[in-house]
């Protein structure tokens, strides 16, 4: 602290404009952002050691903390220092008695269950909570006011080169389980697990890691693949093959109802609560796909499902289509990965728009703004892909 300070004068602090940071002295900066907002902040050493910290002491716009009060406050920090406390830790204690206070273990778990509502099905919320509770162990002991960025970064950075998409995942619902502990007043100051200005400036970026993607059949396997699924029976096979038709996700096909089907106008609608974008989707029924569903017809006409199980009103299970891949030996392709399938063949065998195959896919595309003037969903172009991927997947 023997470093000169109060270097700074109060028409300086209003006058300075371009972005960058100003020393008063002792540790005590004002930050210009580029968007010509301004606030004060110290910048100190909690032990010898320790990595450096820095601690917001408020914004410095229209003399919202004027220079007299940012040293002010910054003295009762270096004075915190001195007697060995850690001054934002002492803050947050100030702000919120930690008595009172659930740890971050306790209170994710309410987090979870109040949010469970709004998720889409058991396996979303067995996903949360897992993640919160194996990968984020080291955090649910701990104080929600005193989690910090490199409590955040110790589970995350074990993870993140290995298990990518579930790290991002973890990240994300620490930062939204921190945030409604600030809104409720459970702690203060800046999220530790914020992304956007944060953590990217600490992590890897995405697009150079590990993906996690399905793994696929080559396109140009696919037409040998369906002579060899010509070969075998059972209501399974079928609808493996109606869902690479159609290229859509499993349980889509697996919980297919009967009123979702129009024959008539030969159209499946898959209702929004079925779908991962939460928006209906209509996808074209091709003749090869009303063809299996006539083949069907009398073994599940009196039940709910399109494809049931053996057991009445009960839709087939997951493994049973991955089981008919297993036993045509093909163990390092999964049934998502035929959508991988369908888009690679659209790109290097046809000319339809990619607009008109995302679609297919029922991807949601382009911005907000662009999806409002594109309204509709491009179904009589999809009509014709759709055929065309049918002949494709025949063609043997």
């Amino acid at each position: 602290m023997g470093r000169s300070i109060h270097k700074l004068t109060a028409r300086q602090v209003d006058a300075y404009k371009h972005a960058g940071r100003y020393g008063d002295g002792g540790g005590l900066y004002l930050r210009v952002t580029k968007t010509g907002s301004k606030r004060w902040v110290l910048r100190y050493t909690p032990a010898a050691g320790a990595k450096s910290r820095e601690m917001g002491l408020g914004s410095a716009n229209k003399q919202a903390v004027s220079l007299a009060r940012a040293r002010e406050l910054a003295q009762e920090a270096r004075n915190a220092i001195l007697e060995g406390k850690d001054p934002i830790a002492a803050r947050n204690r100030a702000t919120v008695q930690s008595d009172d206070t659930p740890n971050f273990g306790t209170f994710a778990d309410e987090f979870v269950a109040v949010q469970a509502q709004s998720f889409r099905n058991a396996k979303h919320i067995a996903q949360w909570k897992m993640t919160l509770t194996n990968y984020a162990a080291p955090l649910r002991p701990k104080d929600l006011n005193e989690i910090t960025t490199d409590d955040v970064l110790s589970i995350l950075r074990p993870i993140w080169q290995t298990k990518n998409e579930t790290a991002s995942r973890l990240r994300g619902r620490i930062e939204k389980v921190l945030d409604a502990a600030k809104a409720k007043g459970m702690r203060s100051g800046e999220n530790p697990a914020r992304w956007r200005g944060h953590l990217e400036l600490l992590l890897p970026k995405r697009q150079k890691l590990q993906r996690g993607h399905h793994k696929a059949l080559d396109y140009e396997q696919i037409p040998q693949f369906f002579a060899d699924l010509h070969e075998r029976s059972g209501m399974a096979t079928l609808a493996l093959e109606f869902l690479i038709l159609a290229a859509c996700r499993s349980g889509e096909v697996r919980q297919l109802k009967w009123t979702e089907l129009d024959l008539d106008l030969k159209v499946w609608c898959i209702p929004a609560e079925k779908m991962k974008a939460s928006r209906s989707h209509r996808i074209p029924l091709t003749s090869r796909m009303l063809e299996i569903i006539n083949l069907v017809r009398p073994w599940s006409n009196d039940d709910v499902f399109v494809f049931p199980s053996r057991r009445k009103n009960h839709a087939l299970s997951d493994t049973g289509l991955s089981n008919i891949l297993k036993r045509m030996e093909l163990t390092e392709v999964t049934v998502h990965g035929f959508r991988s399938s369908f888009r690679d063949w659209v790109g290097d065998e046809t000319d339809f728009p990619r607009e008109v195959a995302e679609a297919a896919l029922a991807h949601v595309v382009g911005s907000e703004t662009e999806r409002a003037y594109r309204r509709k969903d491009a179904f009589e172009k999809r009509i014709t892909l759709m055929n065309a991927w049918q002949d494709f997947c025949l063609s043997k």
